[in-house]
């Protein structure tokens, strides 16, 4: 028989649930005499100043603790699961989909395709809306759960059944008015594919998609990621720098319009276009507090920026003179590699002292369309830096790791790649600041 309520991993020290004697391994089974269907239920019912918490112990005892807080004050639990639930599986066979393109032979985890509109809420993922039934939009506004970001594509229906290959993807986009309608706050997104959507239909998208401004508070408008391991699926072309000057064009006609009626640039150039068209990233300001930082909008401005920031810092604040002298070296992605490289060269202008060499890595693993450093492999970087002169220490940034762990995306462990490369390895945070720190530490 499936076990009732949800368990629990770990109780916070100094926690409300450990001054009531909650344990990791008790269950969860109700608040407020109210069934917990997963962690929306859970945060919702959490809030109250005063709460009857129904608990199960190990050994079948029920407690039913009456709890008085602040409003607003949570528990301190963590569970087994995040989600309180089982993770809901994509039902979309979209054309561009980047698991469909993963090599074969790969750990399991990598394979899974969620759409869950929890994950949205809680960690940022992005969903198409096809999983949602009536019972989730109601639970939603009821919540008041936002953002949630929304994979749109495209805003004509029988376009989005034929680009995510199902015949209810359009029917889906009318979920995104009863979300508006409810005053939710979202962010979308648009996977552009040469031949498909662009062009005058990513037109006819942004101008659909304007319609829900406030609401929707950001659209961003990425390449499509194409491997080298797609035989037998939808025949796909990359964008060429042609292709990449009209779509920047484009949305900044577009950015145009809309500071004009609503204050803020709304659509967003994710930063791969800025490269494959040969253009600087746009200043600061463009990007209306970044709020698309993980659909790489803006990441190279602010890496940049805080760079910068970070540079006049040490300036002023110690004598350039006094740094030993040092040899060290970087890997990174082609997108970002003559970024990298700048700043390394503005370093060793200041600190001629230190000697840096940057290491652009093509990606061998998925294909040298794969431009991105947090997609390079162990095996890449070691057959690649192999002979190399990399100095006392190698810098690596965060986003080539599982998040967490000392593992690349193939397995590889930083304390082989160390062992084989026969360097110090140091991970870097994705900051400016972090990235000068690391040189200079």
């Amino acid at each position: 028989m499936k076990k009732t309520g949800h368990r629990i991993s770990r109780v916070l020290p100094g926690s409300i649930a450990e001054e009531l004697e909650i344990e990791a391994g008790d269950r969860i089974l109700a608040i407020d005499n109210t069934n917990i269907e997963d962690i929306f239920d859970y945060q919702f019912l959490v809030q109250d100043s005063y709460i009857e918490v129904l608990v199960e112990k190990p050994d079948g005892e029920q407690w039913l603790l009456e709890v008085d807080k602040e409003y607003d004050e949570d528990l301190g639990l963590e569970f087994e699961n995040g989600l309180m639930d089982e993770y809901r599986h994509c039902s979309n066979r979209c054309v561009f989909c980047f698991i469909d393109q993963m090599p074969p032979g790969m750990r399991d985890t990598l394979y899974f395709k969620d759409d869950d509109a929890r994950l949205s809420f809680l960690q940022g993922n992005y969903v198409t809306l096809t999983n949602l039934s009536g019972h989730d939009i109601d639970r939603i506004c009821r919540y008041r759960l936002s953002p949630i970001n929304i994979s749109f594509h495209t805003m004509k229906p029988e376009l989005r059944c034929r680009m995510l290959n199902n015949r209810f993807a359009g029917e889906a986009l009318k979920k995104v008015d009863l979300l508006y309608e409810a005053d939710i706050h979202m962010n979308g997104q648009i996977v552009l594919c040469k031949g498909l959507n662009d062009g005058q239909e990513l037109e006819f998208s942004i101008r659909e998609l304007m319609k829900y401004v406030p609401c929707l508070e950001s659209l961003s408008v990425v390449p499509v990621g194409l491997t080298k391991y797609r035989e037998g699926l939808y025949p796909l072309e990359p964008f060429s720098k042609e292709d990449a000057k009209e779509v920047i064009r484009l949305i900044e006609g577009f950015q145009k319009e809309c500071c004009e009626k609503f204050g803020s640039h709304f659509v967003h150039a994710s930063d791969e276009w800025y490269i494959l068209a040969g253009q600087e990233v746009p200043e600061e300001e463009r990007y209306d507090g970044y709020l698309q930082l993980e659909n790489g909008v803006g990441m190279l401005r602010l890496l940049l920026n805080e760079f910068e920031n970070a540079l006049e810092q040490r300036k002023t604040g110690e004598r350039v003179l006094e740094r030993k002298a040092d040899e060290l070296s970087m890997a990174t992605g082609l997108l970002a590699y003559p970024y990298i490289r700048k700043m390394a060269e503005r370093v060793m202008e200041i600190w001629p002292q230190i000697c840096i060499h940057v290491y652009p890595i093509t990606n061998e693993f998925f294909g040298e369309r794969i431009t991105v450093s947090g997609l390079i492999t162990g095996r890449d970087l070691l057959s690649q830096l192999r002979g190399k002169n990399l100095g006392r220490r190698l810098l690596l940034p965060e986003n080539m790791l599982r998040s967490g762990e000392d593992v690349f995306l193939d397995d590889v462990r930083t304390g082989e790649l160390e062992k084989a490369l026969q360097v110090s390895i140091n991970i870097v945070k994705s900051s400016g600041y972090d990235f000068l720190n690391a040189i200079l530490s």
